[in-house]
């Protein structure tokens, strides 16, 4: 038990700089993204999905954040088909936590992990919609 805390004590301290540095970068990259979001799609039911995942990806946030921002995309016009992309992508991928996550899981872990979390992203974006086109 003692040599456990010892090592998770150890890993903390080698990874605690890195997420500092993510943390920064991710704020300074949202702040600098966040009011150009409702720009980025056309309304093209393919091509919406894949940029709704490409942002959210690059965004990554909380859960709670992502479903403030998807509501005010909402607002601004997006379709549900995007917003649900890149909700499921802002709080599932993460490209910026790629160094942070390949330091302590491993480089192949962290991007296999990436990539079939933005697929699924899309798989998910795409059945949910279609769930509630086909109920409602």
């Amino acid at each position: 038990m003692k040599q456990a805390f010892f090592k998770t004590t150890q890993v903390f301290k080698t990874v605690m700089p890195m997420l500092t540095g993510v943390l920064l970068l991710v704020s300074l990259l949202h702040q600098f993204f966040k009011n150009n979001y409702q720009h980025w799609f056309s309304g093209n039911l393919i091509l919406d999905p894949f940029i709704g995942a490409i942002a959210g990806s690059i965004s990554f946030g909380m859960p709670v954040t992502s479903y403030v921002v998807g509501g005010e995309l909402l607002h601004a016009g997006v379709s549900l088909l995007a917003v649900t992309a890149f909700i499921m992508s802002w709080t599932t991928v993460g490209l910026i936590m790629i160094p942070l996550e390949a330091s302590a899981l491993g480089i192949r872990f962290a991007i296999i992990r990436n990539i079939l979390n933005f697929i699924f992203a899309l798989i998910v974006a795409i059945s949910t919609v279609s769930t509630l086109k086909f109920l409602f």
